[in-house]
């Protein structure tokens, strides 16, 4: 048996880790501020599991650390501010939680004898400085050099902060001797992730109308359902060679269109629908695809859930709960 801390442990990827975690047979502790994360009846059903444990704590405060058990075996630090509206209302908000939760756990982390590996959340937008200035290839690898965009840019703050989180991976690591694994994570989507991204807002919409407008229309994604997602980072989390890399997580080869996204969710509900071409969203990048074969080569495990077969078990959690969004 592990024992495990999920930070951000109840949104949407620390749930999903924590119920394959405690079906496996581990102790584990979501730690979470619950701005975001919510008490709803997943997160409830899953407390009343045994060894599942919720303590509700603000990592910007290090008072937060004095009460927690110092032997974990593996911690997942998913806890960020994150989502376009927040980055662009509050990205001081975005650089202090970001910087200072990090900064803190990384300390917390240097009197930990047991741990063997601390996994650090980052995401796919740290490439969209080196997409704009210099381009990419596609699929991506973890190894370009990456690149700001426009550093007054309030959007610019939340890649900016998973960049800094990064450089604490690799500094306090090779000075502390704390063990990491940086994972990058492209276009996961899945059950409980809200309502505002896209696969649950073409629910919402796709419900309500047969006339759909779609932004970016010829904009492709790499489609990775949560539970691949979770799959390949606890796979990546215990796998030695995984020590000290940076890692994709997605699935290439569900790379979609957002006009084929669009028909695919309306095929799932089984609705006739006229979509509506969009101009493309400011910002948006044409193509994000992740390159996978280092994470392949060092846990062996590659996405199995298909686009069609995703977006049914997602449309399974949200068909219930499409007139309430905002609970």
């Amino acid at each position: 048996m592990e024992k495990i801390l999920i930070t951000g442990g109840a949104g949407f990827v620390g749930l999903a880790m924590a119920r394959r975690l405690l079906d496996e047979g581990h102790q584990v502790d979501l730690l979470d501020n619950m701005a975001r994360g919510q008490a709803d009846q997943d997160l409830l059903a899953l407390l009343a599991k045994p060894r599942a444990r919720l303590i509700e704590a603000d990592l910007t405060d290090p008072r937060a650390f004095l009460g927690l058990d110092k032997d974990y075996d593996l911690i997942f630090h998913l806890a960020a501010v994150i989502g376009v509206r927040n980055v662009m209302n509050h990205p001081d908000k975005v650089l202090y939680v970001n910087a200072i939760s990090n900064l803190n756990l990384f300390e917390f982390a240097k009197g930990m004898p047991r741990l063997r590996r601390l996994v650090f959340s980052s995401t796919s937008e740290i490439y969209a400085g080196t997409l704009h200035h210099h381009g990419l290839p596609l699929p991506t690898p973890e190894d370009v050099p990456l690149a700001l965009l426009d550093i007054q840019s309030p959007r610019t703050t939340y890649m900016l902060s998973k960049m800094y989180g990064e450089s604490i991976c690799f500094n306090y690591g090779r000075t502390h001797g704390i063990p990491f694994t940086i994972l990058r994570f492209h276009n996961v989507y899945g059950p409980r992730m809200g309502f505002q991204h896209v696969v649950p807002e073409m629910f919402l919409k796709i419900a309500r109308d047969s006339r759909v407008e779609v932004a970016s229309p010829t904009h492709t994604r790499a489609m990775c359902y949560i539970d691949d997602a979770v799959d390949m980072s606890l796979r990546a989390a215990r796998a030695q060679e995984a020590q000290g890399q940076v890692l994709n997580v997605g699935n290439p080869d569900q790379e979609v269109s957002i006009l084929r996204l669009v028909e695919t969710v309306a095929k799932v509900l089984g609705r006739d629908i006229e979509t509506v071409p969009m101009p493309d969203t400011p910002g948006s990048p044409a193509r994000r695809c992740p390159d996978i074969s280092r994470i392949v080569a060092l846990t062996g495990f590659r996405p199995r859930v298909d686009l069609e077969q995703g977006i049914r078990l997602t449309y399974d959690w949200y068909k219930h709960r499409l007139d309430k969004p905002h609970e």
